[in-house]
């Protein structure tokens, strides 16, 4: 098969070297990759490496990459959102598997194991505050993933006709167009023993895609009661969050291996809400590190 080549205006590289966001180089990222999105939550992340190789900070993308119990581990904030997942994942798959010097696909792929590590609200009485939750699942609400070939070879066609219907979102042109992607298998495994594992939505935002209703009315005001109440093969959704489809769809179509876990900061059927939770997702961290 022909190798493809990248114009430059389709990756952009800084004038030293680096992709253009992240301004990461393909020496400086490990095989093994946490993202996180809060800038902040990198120097958690890296308070337990060692052998620093290098600290990169560019807009709200900051990586370090180090040492952990022998293996290399590149740790990258992503920032909020599924958008900026589509910028991180195509630039560290770039860096994987394009030559910068001559901006030609590499004759070998190379396979990253990538985990987010984030926060979440609980949609179900099992998932209370400080619930740690694997996406076994991911629905996206965002819409991501439908501008990509090979969509539908990767996603759960019958599981996204299921929560169609039940949504009531059967020719309502207003609504998003749900994708449902699988987390890769072998890491669930790897990482989720002990957690709730279950269906997660990640959202188009934080407020109204979320049943959040502040000075706006919601379109729908039943919005969360129908995905609390939604079943597929013995599966509930879980959890919200705003970034775990895009991760898990992008790293399927790219031939990477990824899931997201989250500690859940607030319960949705509760109402309640931990914002202390910093205190406690270093916890969460330590088992990322030691399974990952």
């Amino acid at each position: 098969m022909e190798k493809k080549y990248f114009a430059a205006s389709e990756l952009i590289i800084n004038g030293d070297g680096s992709v253009f966001h992240l301004h990461l180089k393909p020496e400086h990222l490990a095989d093994k990759v946490i993202l996180v999105g809060d800038p902040g939550r990198v120097a958690l992340v890296a308070s337990h490496l060692s052998n620093i190789e290098c600290e990169v900070e560019s807009r709200e993308f900051r990586t370090v990459t180090g040492q952990y119990e022998g293996k290399r581990i590149t740790v990258v904030s992503t920032g909020i959102g599924c958008d900026n997942i589509d910028i991180v994942m195509n630039e560290l798959d770039a860096l994987a598997n394009i030559d910068f010097n001559t901006r030609m696909e590499k004759e070998q792929t190379r396979s990253l194991e990538i985990v987010r590590i984030g926060t979440c609200g609980g949609l179900q009485l099992n998932t209370p505050e400080g619930t740690f939750v694997c996406s076994e699942y991911s629905v996206g609400f965002d819409g991501l993933l439908n501008f990509y070939a090979g969509r539908n070879a990767v996603c759960d066609l019958q599981m996204e006709r299921a929560l169609i219907n039940h949504l009531g979102w059967t020719g309502n042109m207003c609504q998003p167009c749900p994708y449902v992607i699988k987390a890769d298998e072998t890491l669930v495994e790897r990482i989720a023993e002990g957690m709730v594992r279950g269906i997660t939505v990640a959202c188009g935002g934080f407020f109204g895609p979320q049943g959040r209703q502040l000075r706006i009315p919601l379109a729908d005001p039943n919005q969360n009661e129908k995905i609390e109440s939604f079943e597929y093969n013995g599966l509930h959704i879980t959890n919200f969050e705003m970034e775990s489809s895009a991760l898990a769809g992008l790293a399927r179509l790219m031939g990477h291996h990824a899931t997201t876990v989250c500690m859940v900061i607030a319960n949705r059927r509760a109402g309640r809400a931990d914002t202390g939770y910093k205190n406690h997702i270093d916890d969460l961290i330590k088992l990322v590190l030691d399974r990952l």
